[in-house]
């Protein structure tokens, strides 16, 4: 029982007892407020230094699904969420023109259809719209997901306990103002305990032994001491990059674009749609993400093909309505930093890395980094082998990310442009290349390791921009053509009765969570 007692008040004394945020913004915030509900008051103290004076990037307004795990986390009121941050629902992404001029396709969140006998329901789906038979009845794959049909009618719902029907497993994100989400989420970790300073960063210590940063002086005079320091500043990676060195991995190869231009405008009359939409243009894409109060819009596009000048244009000629303000103009480079845990530093958010907001990730990686921290959560001595694990994780998990989106890029017919050839005949990680081998032969995904994208995510896109495939899974034909038949159109009639049962989205907001 002694050496128990003394093991035990060891670990108490090697307790980090200080924790120091650089930076506030969405990364800051969600990371004060998950360490603090997830420590509790009596862990260690929570110091987040930030200076109104900056500003954030504040792109992150769509999300995918696992944000709701992170509110539910903090305990977090959905409604009242939606009505603080004018936010709105989102059940996946409509992509236009990506895979070719005057195409269009849906990437859902949740499945298609269900599996049978043990098979994915994407090989009978294959088997189905690869027969001239039944393809024209069969063909589009969307009329087996509920969330793409009822992103299609602008309806929306949570689920329900619905037994064997679609609508128990309704599949949903959100849409809202991330500068007001850091606000609502200041609110929370603030009476959780988190000290909150205004200030700039204008000098960093270090341990002249360990190297490790031992505090954070302001341009008011104060210096606030800590042990263990999160990165939330953003692109400039104040304290990862630029006080400890951590070099960048430039991916700009495999996803070229590296500028961005984003504007607000008022709502377009008629329907609120539950989903964010991607408009690829001749040298990048342009995305619309309907709030209750006005959509949030922004073109990502590749400097060596256009200009700035150019793209803002394009991006004002192809808004719903007016203008609310002027175009903001970002720059940024596409990869991560070679190490995003270094000494007693921790980058979370930009600046550990960025890889666009083309499918919502920006914000899964602030919370994938603060969760991975929390279970690799360190002592005073600062194991290496806790810093190993959790870099590679944040690694492997980048560049899974990164691939799915590539596949976006080079998957294309699109030959109209210079920006649109380089992306389409450039070469891909085998990893990528693999995948698509793997989908023209055999029309079968698959999901690596825990990474984000699932099969029905790989499914959707490689679908939706084009890809063939020579042959379906042949365990497919368990079951005869008659029945697969018979239990598609089945599925696809469940799919339209639940769409049809479902309140119009704006509809659900205004009953639900309308903002003041």
């Amino acid at each position: 029982m002694l050496l128990q007692h003394e093991e035990g008040e060891r670990r108490v004394a090697e307790r980090v007892r200080s924790i120091v945020i650089a930076g506030g913004g969405t990364a800051g915030w969600m990371t004060a407020a998950a360490l603090a509900r997830v420590l509790g008051r009596d862990y260690a103290t929570i110091t987040l230094v930030e200076s109104d004076a900056i500003g954030t990037v504040g792109v992150g307004e769509a999300t995918i699904p696992q944000i709701g795990t992170f509110n539910r986390l903090l305990g977090i009121d959905e409604n009242d969420f939606l009505r603080r941050t004018k936010g709105s629902f989102k059940l996946g992404i409509e992509f236009v023109d990506w895979g070719g001029l005057g195409r269009r396709y849906f990437h859902p969140f949740g499945k298609y259809g269900i599996d049978m006998e043990g098979v994915s329901f994407h090989a009978y789906w294959q088997r189905l719209a690869g027969d001239p038979q039944f393809a024209p009845e069969f063909g589009d794959v969307d009329t087996f997901s509920l969330m793409a049909s009822a992103a299609r009618a602008n309806r929306f719902m949570p689920p329900i306990d619905a037994g064997n029907s679609p609508l128990s497993s309704i599949a949903y994100a959100y849409h809202f103002d991330a500068g007001l989400y850091a606000l609502y989420l200041r609110e929370i970790a603030e009476a959780m305990g988190v000290n909150r300073v205004e200030g700039r960063i204008v000098d960093v210590e270090r341990n002249g032994e360990s190297g490790h940063i031992d505090a954070v002086a302001l341009d008011s005079g104060q210096r606030i001491e800590g042990e263990l320091f999160v990165d939330c500043s953003g692109f400039i990676g104040l304290l990862i990059g630029k006080t400890l060195g951590v070099p960048y991995i430039d991916w700009s190869a495999h996803l070229p674009c590296n500028r961005a231009v984003a504007v607000p405008c008022a709502s377009a009359p008629g329907p609120l749609t539950p989903y964010t939409r991607s408009t690829a243009h001749r040298a990048g894409w342009q995305w619309r993400i309907p709030l209750q109060h006005r959509t949030g819009n922004g073109m990502v596009y590749c400097s060596d093909y256009i200009s700035d000048d150019e793209a803002a244009a394009t991006l004002l000629a192809n808004l719903d309505g007016e203008a609310l303000a002027d175009p903001r103009f970002l720059r940024f480079t596409t990869g991560h930093r070679q190490r995003f845990w270094e000494a007693n530093c921790v980058s979370i958010g930009l600046s550990s890395g960025f890889m666009e907001p083309l499918e919502s990730t920006s914000i899964w990686m602030i919370q994938t980094g603060i969760a991975r921290l929390l279970s690799n959560f360190p002592d005073s001595s600062f194991a290496e082998a806790d810093r190993a694990r959790y870099n590679r994780l944040m690694i492997e998990e980048s560049e899974l990310i990164r691939d799915f989106l590539i596949l976006h890029y080079h998957l294309t017919d699109r030959t109209d442009s210079p920006f649109w050839d380089y992306c389409r005949t450039m070469e891909i990680p085998e990893r990528l290349a693999e995948k698509m081998r793997v989908f023209a032969t055999s029309g079968r995904c698959f999901r690596e390791h825990e990474e984000l994208f699932n099969d029905t995510s790989w499914f959707a896109v490689m679908v939706g921009q084009g890809m063939r495939w020579a042959r379906h899974d042949p365990v497919a034909e368990l079951l005869s053509l008659a029945e697969t038949r018979d239990r598609l159109a089945h599925i696809a009639g469940a799919v339209r009765a639940s769409v049809d049962y479902m309140p119009d989205h704006a509809d659900y907001i205004r009953q639900n969570c309308a903002a003041a």
